[in-house]
């Protein structure tokens, strides 16, 4: 089979970097899908989505140069529902995952704001030293 832009095959995940997934197609060459081109949602860690060895269906999005331009949300594209959606378009949160949320950043800040004052203090020479 023939890899042509639009087309959607089936390929192996041979490897995960922290830009993208690397697969590898029926014709034995590898195209790399992009971070961005994994989900439709935000993806901070890719390891959340994909694991190496995975069978993945993706859609090929450009080809140039030998390289292999490769989309996993282009190949079943969803169309967001009207109803769940708040002002601007966003999806609105229910409120339990609201609390949730909140509750996550709040445990980070304070962890950050912690490490970073002990840094502050070790630079100084401990507390209370000038």
């Amino acid at each position: 089979m023939s890899i042509d832009v639009g087309n959607i095959v089936e390929g192996k995940v041979t490897g995960i970097t922290n830009f993208g997934a690397f697969v590898e197609l029926s014709n034995g060459k590898t195209g790399l899908v992009h971070i961005s081109e994994v989900a439709d949602a935000y993806v901070k860690d890719i390891k959340d989505f994909l694991n190496e060895d995975d069978i993945v269906k993706v859609k090929v999005i450009n080809m140039s140069e030998g390289k292999i331009g490769l989309s996993i949300k282009q190949v079943n594209p969803t169309k967001p529902s009207r109803d769940r959606r708040g002002p601007r378009g966003r999806k609105a949160a229910s409120p339990v995952d609201f609390e949730e949320r909140l509750s996550r950043f709040m445990k980070d800040s304070d962890e950050r704001q912690t490490a970073l004052k002990k840094s502050q203090d070790s630079k100084r020479g401990g507390r209370g030293a000038r």
